[in-house]
């Protein structure tokens, strides 16, 4: 009961909260336990994992065959480039690597990507997504937020912010990433929402959380911990709309309860050995994303929300020049994790409504940088969803035989948000936030639910 009335004084004295809905409305959208929010409409997704490739996978030689760009492999491109290109290519450049259909559905898949390939019935295949920016940076935050240049919610907090969390335990919003991407924070930011809906950010598996361990007597310290709110609420009396205090305050409380949880969640040798090795803990390559996939399935039996991974490994997914060699190393990293992700999650009946999402902030072009590079490309490029509430075995839109330009059922960015919120349970067009004197949203003024390729 005091957890909910907390909660509901942190939403009141926020002065903010869903913008066009109601506060009393967002109020009785609490449940009985204070801990979740009830979605807008019966979710088909109860959590989700977003596997982040940053740099920009290249989808013509991975999930986009373009035969006529092999036949025609070394000529000009027979069109004029947007000009938002970066005009740093030159004549078409085929894949290296083949090609073959997989699964029942028959979705082709490149040869480096064995693993992934045996899952592809589950696997939505969206071959046309378009972002707005060419550029890491604005891609990145923008895939990551919505919005290209200025600070904003991430999808994570978006979804924590209107869901909330499951288990009091652990935080909703968890980062696993060994080392930060470029853009580093802004990335799982909350931003202007409350600052307790911003990701955690884990680097180090093995210790997950700093001075995690219990010292001394835990009734002390909860003795301790209380006299502290007591302290910090009648500081923030005459401080309203003081969010970042609200977020210190919630995170000395669920950093006393995640000092019993978070040890056990994080503790992979309670794994067995032909699970580890499911994972490829026991081989260099993909020791690391390995690590991260499996806990990010034990985050999410255990109720954690909304899990981002980054695969921030060697040379990363940028690959400006040497991809015969350095998109093999990436992929090797993480083709079979992934695989094992999705077959475990399906095993234990929790990939039905678990969502998984693949994909970075952009592609690259199917023309040539240098002797054998690729430029960025968010004209036409490749993401994949399965489980909660998606299709699968299906492709979803195309590029043009070059490889270039989204031609048929186009899916932008704010379209995979809206989509992904409306799998959550969430409306994104209600999902909104009162801040500066407007109402913000995950998807601006844009976005549509992908409807076509939902269960």
């Amino acid at each position: 009961m005091n957890q909910l009335l907390n909660r509901r004084a942190m939403l009141a004295t926020a002065g903010t909260g869903f913008g066009i809905l109601a506060l009393n409305d967002l109020l009785a959208r609490a449940d009985d336990a204070g801990s979740s929010l009830r979605p807008h409409h019966a979710p088909k997704a109860k959590r989700c994992i977003f596997l982040f490739m940053p740099g920009g996978p290249s989808q013509i030689d991975l999930f986009d065959p373009k035969p006529v760009v092999l036949a025609r492999n070394g000529q000009p491109l027979p069109f004029e480039k947007p000009k938002l290109e970066r005009g740093k290519t030159g004549n078409l450049f085929g894949s290296p690597w083949k090609f073959a259909k997989h699964g029942e559905c028959g979705t082709d898949v490149s040869e480096l990507l064995p693993h992934t390939a045996r899952h592809v019935d589950d696997l939505c295949v969206i071959r046309s997504m378009v972002a707005d920016n060419i550029n890491h940076s604005g891609a990145a935050l923008q895939m990551n937020t919505g919005e290209q240049a200025f600070s904003r919610p991430s999808l994570g907090s978006w979804v924590n912010y209107g869901l909330g969390s499951e288990n009091q335990n652990l935080p909703s919003f968890v980062v696993l990433a060994p080392a930060p991407p470029f853009q580093g924070a802004p990335l799982w930011s909350s931003s202007f929402l409350p600052a307790m809906h911003q990701g955690t950010w884990v680097q180090d598996a093995a210790n997950p959380v700093a001075d995690l361990t219990t010292v001394g007597d835990v009734a002390r310290q909860r003795t301790k911990l209380d006299f502290l709110r007591q302290l910090n609420d009648r500081h923030k009396q005459d401080r309203l709309n003081q969010s970042t205090l609200e977020g210190r305050i919630e995170s000395f409380e669920l950093a006393f309860r995640m000092q019993a949880a978070a040890p056990e969640a994080f503790d992979l040798s309670s794994e067995s050995a032909a699970m580890q090795s499911m994972y490829g803990l026991d081989q260099k390559p993909t020791e690391v994303f390995g690590r991260q996939c499996l806990l990010a399935r034990r985050l999410v039996e255990r109720g954690v929300r909304f899990v981002q991974l980054y695969d921030t490994g060697t040379g990363g997914w940028d690959h400006h020049g040497d991809i015969r060699n350095s998109l093999p190393a990436r992929c090797q990293g993480i083709d079979q994790p992934i695989a094992a992700l999705l077959g475990d999650l399906k095993a234990r009946g929790l990939l039905e409504d678990t969502l998984v999402v693949w994909g970075g902030e952009f592609g690259r072009t199917p023309t040539a940088e240098g002797a054998d590079g690729r430029e960025h490309h968010p004209f036409g490029f490749t993401m994949w969803m399965a489980g909660g509430g998606i299709k699968g075995g299906l492709i979803h839109g195309a590029t043009d035989d070059f490889g270039w330009h989204a031609i048929q059922f186009k899916v932008h960015v704010h379209d995979l948000h809206a989509t992904i919120l409306h799998l959550m349970g969430l409306d994104h067009e209600r999902l909104t936030y009162r801040y500066g004197g407007r109402d913000y949203r995950l998807t601006d003024v844009h976005g549509h639910v992908i409807k076509e390729i939902l269960t």
